[in-house]
């Protein structure tokens, strides 16, 4: 009788939808599945970062050639220094210990406090935060030309790992997470990956759960239609995803109507173009791991994260005990990931805890089975998305500020000493403003010297240096740099003073082919007066654009 009982929950579990009071439905999943299918998603997202991450970035505007791939090796699983994984656990941190209920502006205080190194969305989302921008409109493009770049789609599969079947939750997610970074398609990205994740638990036809994650999502979205896109180009091309790439690259790459608001890294990291190579390698993979996570890397640009996406979906579906041992044989499960509380185990404890809260939260329950196995009971519900945000045609700004109690909660950053001495070492009383720093924003080696490598703030802001000054009247002050540049690119030069130019010029290997340009500016004029000095690195044509400053420094005789 006991083996009855639990034939027919098995039975059950295979989606079975079952009349409740009011003609609600429910899903019923055990717990025990909902962990091994939680634990696949983990692996899944590790697998495919691991293999993907030594071509991130190495191939663009072409697919990338077969023999180029890397090799799988079992312990590229062990990704505990991985950024497309451990950012994503500072959300899942901020609702363990706060609740699922917790505010996007509590959230927002938890990723200003974050220590790593980030880029991008991530990047200008966690610099408005600290400069007191509450979300949403830490995301909103107002104060940022991020906002359709790929960073919460990178991030979101957490949303669907603890929302098993609970789309609404996902959504609900997107909008407190998501809006600390992205707006509109970047939003939506996460949120399309997240209801792929939660369809997961509940599907294995990829082509269903695809349209999964399209129900989440504004059906008006550019997003939206990308999705719609492949789907029809997988119909039309069935057995060849080149094809499907060529379609894909033809108008997200290069229909300007489709990269309004791509960053300075145009293409490579805008949301869209990169969500499609991961419904490919979904599609066109057919549920085999390895065709998903190769095709999701070699249709290039963000080759790390789209392997990552696609596997963290993939696996989900399936199950970590349904995953070939390759994939999980040389699992480390104590070493403890990056900036973060959690090892593997405590990680899928922590996603366990969270889904029964989800799932209660959600109006379900948890029961058990005759044997005494715990059972979600998940009502089934229609996804609710919302209206269609463009980053280019954006809404009002909410005029979401910290309070002075809130930015209080937001400390210094372990790394701001370094960045501090840093600059102290190589420009003594400047103030850098509007820039981007390099990952860990330490001095480092360049060209024979030690330098400070800085970014410009996005496509149309310059990073300014900014000192103000009075000099003593019969001096000749001057103004001494020392500065290079990425030997690949170059960027645009200008010095004020007191608004008034004194110096526009490029670096770049025309001006200093020899790998640094040493530059004096006579400021004698300016004796006896109090002057603003401004220096400005302007954004570049080639995307690499990073400048190295070895010295700013005023000379005073």
């Amino acid at each position: 009788m006991i083996q009855t009982s639990r034939n027919i929950v098995a039975v059950c579990v295979l989606l079975c939808v079952l009349p409740l009071s009011a003609g609600a439905k429910v899903r019923r999943l055990p717990l025990r599945e909902y962990a091994d299918k939680m634990k696949g998603g983990w692996i899944g997202q590790m697998a495919g970062v691991g293999w993907g991450a030594p071509t991130e970035f190495g191939t663009s505007k072409a697919i990338m050639p077969e023999d180029k791939l890397p090799a799988w090796k079992p312990d590229m699983v062990n990704q505990f220094r991985q950024d497309d994984v451990y950012v994503e656990m500072t959300f899942l941190r901020t609702l363990e210990r706060d609740g699922l209920d917790v505010s996007s502006r509590r959230a927002g205080i938890d990723f200003a406090n974050s220590s790593y190194g980030l880029w991008h969305a991530n990047r200008y989302g966690r610099d408005n935060l600290r400069s007191g921008i509450a979300p949403p409109d830490s995301g909103h493009p107002k104060f940022t030309r991020h906002s359709d770049d790929i960073d919460y789609q990178i991030e979101a599969d957490f949303a669907g790992l603890i929302s098993p079947g609970l789309s609404n939750q996902v959504i609900e997610l997107g909008n407190k997470f998501g809006r600390i970074m992205n707006y509109g398609d970047g939003v939506y990205g996460g949120v399309f990956i997240g209801g792929m994740i939660a369809g997961a638990f509940f599907e294995k036809d990829p082509g269903k759960i695809v349209e999964a994650g399209l129900k989440c999502i504004p059906a008006r979205s550019q997003y939206a239609e990308m999705a719609r896109d492949v789907l029809r180009w997988h119909r039309e091309n069935p057995e060849d995803w080149r094809k499907t790439w060529e379609h894909v690259e033809a108008k997200y790459a290069r229909d300007p109507n489709y990269n309004r608001y791509a960053c300075h890294h145009g293409s490579d990291i805008d949301v869209k173009i990169n969500g499609a190579y991961v419904i490919m390698g979904l599609l066109y993979g057919k549920g085999d791991p390895d065709r998903t996570i190769t095709i999701a890397i070699r249709c290039g640009r963000d080759s790390d994260c789209n392997p990552s996406n696609a596997a963290g979906v993939l696996f989900t579906s399936m199950g970590f005990s349904a995953l070939p041992s390759r994939f999980a044989s040389a699992l480390d499960t104590k070493t403890t990931f990056a900036f973060t509380a959690y090892n593997f185990e405590s990680l899928v404890s922590v996603c366990e805890k969270l889904a029964c809260q989800s799932v209660r939260r959600a109006g379900g329950w948890i029961e058990k089975d005759a044997s005494g196995e715990k059972i979600l009971v998940i009502p089934v519900s229609k996804p609710e998305p919302g209206r269609a945000e463009r980053s280019w045609a954006p809404g009002p700004a909410a005029r979401s500020r910290y309070s002075a109690r809130e930015r209080a909660r937001i400390c210094c950053p372990p790394f701001a000493s370094e960045i501090s001495n840093a600059l102290k070492s190589i420009a003594p009383g400047w103030e850098l403003t509007r820039y981007h720093f390099d990952q860990f924003a330490e001095l480092k080696d360049w060209e024979g010297r030690k330098a400070f490598r800085t970014y410009p703030a996005d496509s149309v802001t310059s990073a300014i240096w900014r000192r103000q000054v009075r000099f003593a009247r019969h001096t000749r002050p001057s103004l001494r740099l020392v500065v290079s540049r990425n030997m690949s690119g170059g960027w645009p030069l200008s010095i004020k003073a007191n608004g008034g130019a004194l110096l526009v010029t490029n670096i770049d290997n025309s001006t200093c082919p020899t790998g640094w340009k040493e530059i004096t500016i006579a400021l004698d004029r300016f004796a006896g007066k109090n002057t603003m000095l401004e220096i400005a690195q302007g954004p570049g044509s080639t995307g690499k654009d990073e400048a190295y400053w070895a010295e700013i420094v005023l000379i005073n005789k």
